[in-house]
Parts: structure tokens; sequence; C-alpha cells
């Protein structure tokens, strides 16, 4: 059964929010987004996790999540910056070398809702490919969908891109030891 919302007009009458207001009702309709990126990275498991959870040094390359506040320890908060925007997500999922996985709200359950998921799956022969996912859900998704393919996928692109950049570097430096 599908709700109904209904307005109050100028001439004090009742009419149904989606017929009245066509557009509006996009916000309603369109209650889940998915947002996928990849990237496949020359670097083992092991390197590309220990990137990703040291989120002390998110500073010095991810031009995507600012900082990081909190032990990732799964059914724990943490606090997130990223840019123009500070949430404290609840960590789902914390499985070394493979999967780092929170959900998070604005204000309040149902309003703007993300997981955010990060997954590495090893190759077998010294390439990862790194996925980076986030399914929104909520009734305010619809509002801010363009901007979510617009904005945050991009942003998600650059965090991908600096991850493979510096886990590449490092799994050459950890081979010019080995063979030194």
């Amino acid at each position: 059964m599908t709700d109904l919302w209904f307005i109050k007009s100028s001439d004090n009458k009742y009419k149904d929010a989606f017929n009245a207001f066509p557009n509006f009702s996009n916000l309603f309709v369109m209650a889940q987004k998915i947002l996928k990126t990849e990237i496949l990275i020359k670097a083992t498991p092991a390197i590309v996790w220990q990137i990703l959870t040291n989120v002390d040094a998110y500073p010095d390359w991810n031009p995507f999540i600012k900082s990081v506040k909190g032990e990732l320890v799964v059914g724990q908060n943490i606090e997130i910056e990223l840019p123009g925007m500070n949430f404290k997500p609840k960590l789902l999922v914390l499985e070394e070398n493979k999967e780092l996985r929170w959900i998070g709200k604005l204000f309040l359950k149902g309003l703007f809702d993300g997981e955010h998921s990060f997954e590495i799956i090893d190759h077998r022969d010294g390439t990862v490919t790194f996925k980076q996912e986030e399914i929104f859900n909520g009734i305010l998704v619809g509002l801010f969908s363009k901007k979510l393919d617009r904005e945050t996928k991009a942003d998600f692109i650059a965090m991908n891109e600096a991850l493979k950049v510096r886990a590449e570097k490092v799994q050459s430096e950890d081979l010019e030891m080995t063979n030194s």
C-alpha cells in the first residue's frame, strides 16, 4: 500500500501532494541511490588495507575523507570529516585485508542514510581491485541525487586514485628493499 501525502492549498482544500507538486514527488519516489566505483591497484591486499585503515594518515593523502576520529572497532561510532560535512557513522564490518563498512544517517534514520563500503578483492597476482560503494536510502535521496552523481562519485574516484598511487608506491618500495 502506498502512503498518501496531503497538503493544504491556498484555497484551503487538501490535495494529494504527488499530484499537486509533480516535481516534489521525486523526493518520495526515489528512495534509494547506489554509487559504485572501482580501481585496479598493483599492490597486495595487506598494503592496501594498511593504508585504508591507517586513518591518522588520511590528511596526508586522502582528498575525500579529511579525517577519521575514533577506533576502528565493529559496533562503535567514528567521527568522519568530509568537505562541508561531518557525521558519526557506526562501524559494521572490519574484515582484515577484505572489507571496511559503516552506516551513517543525516539527523534521523530514514531521511538520508548511507551504508558505505570499501572492498579489496585479491587477484592473487600482485594486484587487487579496490571497490568503493555507498547505498543511500531515505526520503531526501531524490533531492540530492544529481549532487551524488556529480560530486560524491567524483570524490570516490579521487580517493580511489590517491589510494592507488600511495599503495603502488609502497609496493614498489617494498620490492626494491626485497631485491637489494
